[in-house]
């Protein structure tokens, strides 16, 4: 198998995973009301909300992930050259993944949470709850933004804290 598919085998897994857990973190930390309730009676606000979620969340991620991704392509293309072994690489990306998702929670929630203190009149969740869509895409676009902002402190951090293999020694010729 080539290594460009295993990084794409890779990447359709984990995407596929990540969908589903920040669709069920998400659906659990709302304690105004229940979204999925909400999405399945067809309230197109909290649907675009949702949406915005998965997204943002997914762009922390995959800032998150980035370097990750980097250090196991370099592992595939020269195993025996990596000081570090499939295991380890394995680890570090679960640790990665996790505190991303870690931080996509809390800049998502934190987000919402002060936007609703911020503007009080506008009653966010009960008017979501309603299905008035014009608060579905302001939320939809908070979020969004929050993601963006976050998304490269998270990048510069996982870039920091994930251990680069060597591969090799280069000999420079005097």
């Amino acid at each position: 198998m080539s290594s460009y598919l295993r990084r794409t085998t890779l990447a359709v897994m984990m995407s596929g995973l990540v969908i589903v857990i920040t669709y069920k973190v998400f659906i659990k930390a709302n304690p105004d009301f229940n979204m999925e309730d909400e999405i399945k009676k067809g309230n197109v606000a909290v649907g675009i909300l949702m949406a915005a979620i998965l997204f943002s969340a997914s762009i922390i991620l995959q800032k998150g992930m980035g370097s990750v991704v980097s250090m196991f392509g370099l592992y595939l293309s020269a195993p025996a050259e990596s000081s570090l072994s499939l295991w380890k690489i394995a680890f570090i990306s679960f640790g990665h993944l996790s505190i991303s998702m870690l931080l996509a929670v809390i800049t998502i929630s934190v987000t919402l949470r002060l936007f609703g203190k911020l503007d009080k009149k506008l009653s966010a969740g009960k008017e979501l709850q309603k299905g008035n869509v014009a608060v579905g895409i302001l939320l939809a676009g908070v979020v969004l933004v929050a993601a963006l902002y976050v998304g490269e402190g998270v990048s510069s951090v996982s870039k920091a804290l994930v251990p680069q293999p060597s591969i090799g020694q280069i000999e420079i010729m005097e």
